[in-house]
């Protein structure tokens, strides 16, 4: 099977250590099933240089994925993807994800020097128009 190219996207600003940022983007990306289980990954190497970022952080981050059982690293073949994990991993997955993509976009939102009520207000008009958008394709 041939490598899966990862789409990460690093924040070296959103005070989320890096490795954890990787961690979290593909663990969202498993839970959305845009990575499958057999998918196989850069190397520690290739993907540390890809994203421009120490050798160390990436294997951090891949040591905490093979830790959680979603990845698996054999010496010499590479590193995949495991099997789909039970529903109740899955669903704490999406979790962490909805929470990290919170946290990240609230971070920015304040340090952009938007109020709590802005963002709120915003957040709420975003829900108001995503449900009626999706009522309007149903009819």
């Amino acid at each position: 099977m041939a490598e899966k190219r990862l789409s990460l996207h690093l924040d070296f600003r959103s005070g989320l250590p890096i490795y954890a940022q990787i961690v979290e983007q593909i663990q969202s990306q498993l839970a959305n099933k845009i990575l499958k289980p057999g998918d196989q990954l850069p190397t520690v190497r290739a993907l540390a240089q890809e994203l421009r970022v120490n050798f160390n952080t990436v294997a951090r981050a891949y040591r905490l994925l093979d830790e959680a059982r979603i990845i698996s690293t054999q010496q010499g073949r590479g590193t995949y993807i495991l099997e789909i994990p039970p529903p109740q991993v899955t669903e704490k997955l999406r979790r962490e994800s909805l929470e990290a993509l919170t946290r990240r976009f609230l971070n920015e939102a304040i340090r952009m020097g938007f109020s709590e009520r802005e963002v709120s207000q915003m957040v709420r008009d975003r829900l108001k128009s995503v449900k009626e958008a999706k009522a309007g394709e149903k009819e």
